[in-house]
């Protein structure tokens, strides 16, 4: 989805990872690893350990790799890193410009989503509303996160 161009040996690590997930956590980790090692540059070992993490309800490790999800695509964008600071700026940029800008807008809700799972309802939000100016358009689906928020706030 974000590495069109990912070389064979990190895929074929991801894959075996993917694979060995629901069998050995711990053989999976590794790979994951190992894969992320060998292309650090590659957003999609980013994706697929934050993922992995997110599902082994080890929130503390997939926000830490979310954070360095975010970090590499900006870095790869060649726009700041704090979503903060980005919003304020309203930068003007094409989301179909490349793949790192989507990547940042996808992993910027998956910190909002860690952040309401692990109980940080305020934190959530502020993220989700600077998701929302980043991402008026909502391609990168936060709506649906932003939905999930508010009922939480509600009850």
């Amino acid at each position: 989805m974000f590495s069109p161009n990912m070389p064979a040996e990190v895929n074929s690590l991801l894959q075996a990872a993917v694979a060995a997930s629901s069998v050995d956590q711990s053989r999976a980790e590794n790979l994951f690893l190992q894969a992320q090692t060998l292309d650090s540059h590659c957003l999609q070992t980013y994706f697929a350990l934050y993922k992995f993490y997110f599902y082994q309800k080890r929130l503390v490790d997939a926000e830490r790799v979310v954070l360095a999800g975010l970090e590499e695509s900006a870095e790869q964008g060649g726009f700041p890193n704090d979503y903060r600071q980005l919003a304020q700026s309203q930068p003007k940029w094409n989301l179909y410009a490349n793949d790192s800008t989507l990547f940042y807008l996808y992993t910027l809700k998956a910190l909002a989503f860690i952040k309401l799972r692990q109980g940080f309802t305020t934190d959530a939000q502020l993220v989700l509303s600077h998701l929302q100016q980043l991402d008026p358009k909502d391609l990168s689906g936060a709506s649906v996160i932003m939905d999930l928020a508010a009922g939480i706030t509600e009850s």
